[in-house]
């Protein structure tokens, strides 16, 4: 059984603020969104423009699936007709606006057993993704426990402007990581930040921490010559 809408939202918004809290240093002012399914044809997704770290009931958004997901194949779709269709997603049409990010929220809660979603700008991390080594931290791993809750590989998304064409980007390099190592835990955007997913609030927070973790441990070992990968 389902958890109840009421419950999935408060456990969206620990999540949240959770992710946005100061001392994680994973997001600040309006950086970084969340959302998990809120029933089969909808999802719950951050407000554009809210804090994670002090995010309150009315900064979440309920939006319809299909109408997001059908955009995802439209190439011809201009900014004005992706903001209608995300405003026209709305469960309630007085709630705020969803982030532009939700189109890309909608296609990863599309898979099979992913319920949360939680996106951030660790400093750590885009200190990496910054970088010519971006990929390399991308597809490499240096220690057991990031194997463990990190997965054996990140996709790793070219950077690519927010909204319907990054949606569309991380969709095109989900599908073939699909089919050769299952679902991603964590997906690696270049030049802006990290997304991690998973069935509960727990298992996105321990990707991002780990995917944080790793971040740290990949710069301090390359100022030694490193790091060393771990093999297949």
């Amino acid at each position: 059984m389902s958890p109840h809408p009421d419950q999935t939202r408060r456990a969206l918004l620990d999540l949240s603020r959770d992710l946005g809290a100061e001392q994680r240093r994973l997001a600040i002012l309006g950086e970084g969104n969340t959302s998990t399914r809120a029933t089969d044809e909808t999802f719950f997704v951050k407000a554009s423009g809210c804090s994670l770290g002090s995010l309150k009931d009315d900064d979440l958004v309920e939006c319809r699936l299909e109408p997001l997901l059908a955009l995802l194949d439209r190439d011809d779709a201009e900014a004005a007709e992706v903001d209608a269709i995300l405003l026209s997603s709305r469960g309630d049409s007085s709630a705020k606006k969803p982030s532009v990010e939700a189109l890309f929220h909608a296609y990863l809660l599309s898979l099979p057993g992913i319920r949360f979603v939680g996106h951030t700008h660790p400093i750590a991390v885009n200190a990496l993704l910054c970088s010519p080594r971006a990929q390399e931290y991308a597809h490499g791993r240096i220690f057991p426990d990031e194997i463990v809750c990190c997965g054996r590989r990140s996709v790793f998304v070219p950077y690519t402007d927010p909204g319907l064409r990054l949606a569309q980007a991380i969709r095109r390099e989900t599908t073939p990581f699909l089919e050769q190592y299952g679902l991603p835990r964590v997906i690696l955007l270049q030049s802006h930040g990290l997304i991690t997913l998973g069935a509960s609030p727990e298992a996105v927070k321990a990707s991002m921490a780990m995917a944080v973790k790793a971040a740290e441990i990949f710069a301090g070992a390359a100022r030694l010559g490193g790091p060393l990968f771990l093999t297949e």
